[in-house]
């Protein structure tokens, strides 16, 4: 009786229990310095093999936006094609860019890194948060590029290009979100990872990332108010209205936008948190 009495006062705990949620972020945050480092090291890694470097990370979008500009410069026609169309779209893309990168790999976070997980005792949650952190990384040369395209492309330089910094922060904590939720639900059905190119190609329509929503579906207001409520477009729609000088955000973005970020931080947290003690076990 004594030797069975010895695990609980020498403060051991269970395998495979889920720890209290405050004392769970309290770790998380101790151990955020783990999340940075790998996010550095990460990116890092993955671009050290290529020739052009990190060039590649303004390239990838960069040839989206020229592709795409390409093909709907001839094809978009009437309400539904914006009067800058080039800035429109650049901006568009870039920005888009920010959630694929974290939904997508948001999705591998844990699959990805089994023998991690399965090796070390940390607060999970620290994975998908280094996802969100690399990819916002990642923005930093892409907003840098996009700021000198809009000035080469004729936009003038306003205080509001400021504010592209808190909202990209706002999108942050909605991609971390959707990424914490994406990642637990590929450890039980791994299937999700090949469904995420198809939601990302869905929003990509849907976000109006070429076309000017509210223009293409004037006659459809029922469905135009579905549209204002889509995040990504949410996210996108109000950068534009602080990067590009005829373009306004509807003011249901605004307010979208915050809350989004909000329900999914929180949300997706605790979503994520409820099926720590899986993580990590074998199917």
């Amino acid at each position: 009786m004594g030797a069975l009495a010895v695990p609980a006062t020498a403060g051991l705990t269970e395998v495979g229990t889920r720890p209290r949620l405050g004392a769970y972020l309290a770790e998380s945050w101790r151990l955020r310095s783990f999340a940075l480092r790998l996010a550095g090291s990460r990116l890092i890694s993955g671009l050290l093999p290529n020739r052009l470097g990190v060039l590649w990370i303004v390239l990838k979008p960069l040839s989206l936006a020229i592709i795409y500009g390409t093909i709907f410069h001839f094809v978009l026609a009437g309400p539904a094609r914006p009067s800058n169309f080039v800035q429109f779209l650049i901006v568009g893309v870039f920005v888009f860019e920010f959630f694929t990168g974290c939904f997508g790999s948001g999705s591998k976070a844990i699959t990805s890194n089994t023998k991690l997980v399965q090796s070390f005792g940390f607060p999970r949650v620290l994975l998908p948060f280094s996802v969100v952190v690399e990819q916002a990384m990642r923005m930093v040369p892409v907003v840098l590029l996009l700021g000198i395209l809009l000035l080469v492309l004729g936009e003038p330089i306003s205080w509001s290009w400021l504010l592209i910094i808190p909202i990209l922060m706002v999108m942050g904590a909605f991609n971390f979100g959707v990424a914490v939720v994406v990642a637990r639900i590929a450890v039980r059905t791994r299937d999700v990872q090949q469904v995420v190119p198809i939601i990302n190609r869905v929003l990509f329509y849907a976000t109006g990332i070429f076309f000017n929503v509210d223009g293409a579906l004037a006659d459809y207001p029922t469905l135009l108010a579905i549209m204002h409520l889509v995040p990504t477009y949410d996210f996108i729609a109000i950068s534009r209205d602080v990067l590009l000088s005829g373009y306004s955000a509807p003011i249901a973005a605004w307010i979208a936008a915050p809350l989004w970020a909000f329900v999914m931080l929180v949300g997706g947290t605790i979503f994520f948190w409820q099926g720590e003690p899986r993580y990590g076990l074998s199917d």
